[in-house]
């Protein structure tokens, strides 16, 4: 017989999400981060976690059209939302313009911080059509990398920008 510690096993619920366009239900702890629920619960490890205090971007994903550092977010609070992970940016088997600017442009380095990077200039892009550096250096705020020094990264978010101005031309 094993003596009662007076703390039961926390209580669980279950939340329905659309992950990357795809119906989930998850059985979760009440007090479950949603960066924790991504990686742990739904195998989607594209989402890292850095620091879970939302100063990284690495755990960044988008919560109803809305990007969110999701270490900062508790899960049950996004029951029934529309989630976004880096794994679902783009359509399956293909890079995303973004992705592809920033393949282009070497702005990859070790890929940890990544997802809060596309994030940033997905949704920068959707607002701004021809970014100043000053702009992209804004819309990066809240994303460390500690590889590249953002040379790059900027050169990317200038690359897909133009190639969404040409993409727009041409249609």
């Amino acid at each position: 017989m094993t003596a009662s510690t007076g703390c039961d096993e926390p209580p669980g619920r279950t939340i329905r999400l659309t992950v990357n366009g795809r119906p989930r239900r998850v059985v979760i702890e009440d007090r479950q981060l949603l960066a924790d629920v991504i990686r742990a619960e739904l195998h989607l490890t594209g989402t890292r976690i850095g620091c879970y205090n939302g100063d990284c971007g690495a755990c960044t994903v988008r919560v109803d059209s809305r990007i969110t550092k999701s270490c900062l977010v508790l899960a049950a609070s996004v029951d029934g939302a529309e989630i976004t992970t880096i794994e679902g940016i783009a359509p399956e088997g293909e890079l995303g313009d973004v992705q592809q600017a920033f393949w282009d442009s070497d702005a990859f380095q070790c890929g940890f911080c990544v997802a809060g990077q596309l994030f940033a200039i997905d949704d920068l892009l959707d607002t701004a059509e021809e970014p100043s550096e000053a702009e992209i250096r804004l819309a990066l705020q809240g994303n460390l990398c500690r590889c590249t020094g953002y040379v790059n990264i900027v050169e990317a978010a200038r690359l897909a920008a133009r190639r969404r101005q040409e993409k727009g031309r041409n249609s």
